[in-house]
C-alpha cells in the first residue's frame, strides 16, 4: 500500500507482474514493446472489457498510459507517488482476465 512509484523499481508494469504472480503463482514472460497494451498481451492472457474484469484482473487506463490491478466493486489500483491510487474502473480502455 505505502511503496510509492520508482521508474525502475517500482512501477505499473512492475505491480502488474506482482499480482499476476500473486493470483497464478508464476511469473509470465512478458516482452517489452514500445505500446504498453502489446507488452501486456504478450503475456497471453485473453483479453476482456474493463467492465467485465473482476478483481486480480489486470486492467489499462489511458494518459499516461498505465497497468493497474483490478480490486473490487469496479475499482482499480495503481501505482501512486505515495503509495497506491484507487480509481473507478471506467477510466480503464482495456483489460486483461488473469485468473
Amino acid at each position: 500500500e505505502g511503496r510509492a512509484f520508482h521508474p525502475r523499481q517500482w512501477n505499473c508494469a512492475l505491480f502488474a507482474l506482482a499480482a499476476v504472480e500473486a493470483v497464478t503463482g508464476q511469473r509470465p514472460l512478458v516482452r517489452v514493446l514500445p505500446d504498453l497494451a502489446a507488452s501486456a498481451d504478450s503475456a497471453g492472457f485473453p483479453r476482456v472489457p474493463p467492465l467485465l474484469a473482476g478483481t486480480g484482473d489486470v486492467a489499462l487506463a489511458p494518459d499516461p498510459d498505465r497497468l493497474g490491478v483490478v480490486l473490487d466493486a469496479g475499482r482499480v489500483a495503481f501505482v501512486g507517488p505515495r503509495g497506491l491510487l484507487r480509481a473507478p474502473i471506467s477510466l480503464c480502455t482495456q483489460a486483461w482476465r488473469i485468473g
